[in-house]
């Protein structure tokens, strides 16, 4: 493993940043799969097999009503032919983002593998039963947190919003089946899906699948 620089010893926060190690990791060999989800799937598995902490967590971009970028880290709830699927309150920045413009880029980074993985496409609400038992399936805490209706307000008072948690709690102890309504299971159905892995001699292999209606097209592209 490279030495990291300390940054003490540089002039500037520029010099020490590009004195940082990059490029470090080894992968196993690439091996692509008829479709991305397999491909996909398998990195994945190869990912969590050598240890990679969270490597379902990935980075969800999509755009506010004025055009501006946003992104966030959420988990990866599932992987199917439909596409990727994550959730979360349909109140929330990213639920609006995602009623106003509803495609998205996905972004998965496996640092120890040196590997990445792009998909990008149209976002599609999950039908009623699939984003109950999304819901369901989390801990009774995260569905406490959830059922607020809150999430990225302005927290003004702290014991009022523990109140209100301890109140969701109760409820859902009453009764466990008890579902958000806005809670979404949202899945990306990808129109285009890059593999990207490193490699020291900046020879990074890329390769691309792109939807050509029933079908994916791939080709490998230049570093």
């Amino acid at each position: 493993m490279s030495e990291i620089a300390r940054r003490s010893e540089f002039p500037d926060t520029r010099g020490w940043i590009r004195a940082l190690p990059t490029l470090t990791a080894s992968a196993p060999p690439f091996a692509p799969a008829a479709t991305p989800q397999e491909t996909f799937l398998r990195w994945l598995t190869e990912a969590a097999e050598a240890g990679v902490a969270e490597p379902h967590a990935a980075t969800l971009s999509t755009v506010d009503p004025s055009g501006t970028p946003d992104a966030r880290m959420l988990l990866i709830k599932d992987v199917t032919d439909d596409g990727w699927w994550f959730s979360g309150d349909d109140r929330s920045p990213k639920g609006r983002q995602l009623d106003a413009t509803p495609a998205v880029a996905l972004t998965v980074y496996w640092r120890e593998l040196g590997r990445q993985v792009r998909v990008r496409g149209p976002v599609l609400a999950g039908p009623p039963e699939v984003c109950a038992r999304d819901f369901r399936e989390r801990s009774v805490f995260a569905r406490a947190v959830a059922s607020t209706g809150h999430q990225s307000e302005v927290l003004t008072d702290s014991a009022e919003y523990d109140d209100l948690v301890r109140e969701r709690l109760t409820a859902l102890e009453h009764d466990p089946d008890l579902v958000s309504p806005h809670w979404t299971a949202w899945c990306v159905a990808a129109e285009a899906v890059e593999f990207w892995q490193a490699d020291p001699g900046r020879r990074h292999l890329r390769y691309r699948y792109r939807r050509a209606g029933d079908r994916w097209v791939t080709e490998e592209l230049h570093p």
